[in-house]
């Protein structure tokens, strides 16, 4: 019982958004994104759009996402923000991230993207503008897939740094102890997979539509490259989400190793205490900060 009105309440409350939806004024820049789109559709296949659509707005998202934290080593105001501030990047590291980076996404994450097209296909999800899920709905179903993920991301990333097997596979990921935006997805090819593998489950669950697909790739992109950027801006949105961790949060977890084993939200480290170094180092550093203030 609790259940049905439980979606009764939901499918009200969506109806309700739609009813007031349909009385607002057309977006202004909703008919030329129609345009583009349906131009799209009427010049490339289904498969091209699957395929190299998924490329290009993975490629053209990450290295925009990173390139204001490339630029922001440049800028003396910004070091101010930058967390770890004795652990500037260098021009070595950061190559040495960008070849990985290229293997990775071109030799493991392309295969996968190839596979789109037919996952479109067997699900039969729809690539009309007609079909198209409203802005809110697509920023519920991505909220939704960066819950699902967030769990999956929990539990495998802590197994990942077992004693036992930590070497052989994460200890990649950990090359960087002041990690900075590019590094979100430098990672060894089977983490690629494992941990990769919780970004599809919630495409199981919520997809019906290809856009959905590369809004669900942005949003994921957004927050991996904010938690790895290596600085902890003031007026950032992202912030705005709660139970958000944040770049401080994942910034410790590669300074410290151990515990905030999160990739978006702070619940499953605060339920299984996996955040208490994380805090008692928070403590310290009030501590100290009020001692020079007195």
């Amino acid at each position: 019982m609790a259940v049905n009105e439980g979606t009764t309440i939901l499918n009200s409350a969506y109806l309700a958004v739609e009813y007031i939806d349909s009385f607002l004024p057309d977006n202004p820049l909703q008919q030329p994104f129609k345009d583009a789109w349906n131009y799209m559709l009427d010049n490339y296949t289904e498969f091209q759009i699957a395929t190299w659509g998924s490329l290009l707005v993975h490629e053209i998202s990450y290295f925009l996402l990173c390139l204001p934290g490339f630029v922001f080593q440049f800028i003396p105001y910004m070091q101010k923000y930058k967390i770890q501030q004795d652990k500037p990047e260098t021009w070595e590291k950061q190559w040495k991230c960008l070849k990985t980076l290229l293997f990775n996404h071109f030799f493991i994450q392309l295969p996968l993207i190839c596979g789109t097209y037919y996952f479109t296909e067997y699900f039969n999800i729809p690539y009309t503008w007609e079909k198209m899920p409203r802005w809110y709905v697509l920023l519920a179903q991505c909220l939704g897939c960066a819950v699902i993920e967030d769990a999956w991301h929990y539990f495998l990333h802590r197994l990942l740094h077992h004693k036992r097997i930590y070497k052989y596979i994460h200890k990649v990921h950990h090359e960087f102890v002041s990690p900075f935006g590019m590094q979100a997805e430098y990672a060894h090819p089977l983490e690629t997979l494992i941990l990769g593998a919780g970004f599809f489950i919630g495409i199981l669950v919520f997809c019906n539509h290809v856009v959905f697909l590369w809004a669900w790739v942005i949003c994921r992109l957004m927050e991996t490259i904010d938690v790895h950027s290596g600085y902890d801006l003031p007026l950032n949105p992202l912030h705005l989400i709660p139970f958000y961790a944040g770049a401080r949060f994942h910034d410790f977890h590669h300074m410290n190793f151990i515990g905030n084993y999160a990739s978006t939200f702070t619940w499953w480290d605060r339920i299984f205490g996996t955040d208490s170094q994380y805090i008692a180092f928070k403590e310290k550093g009030k501590q100290q900060s009020d001692k020079k203030v007195d």
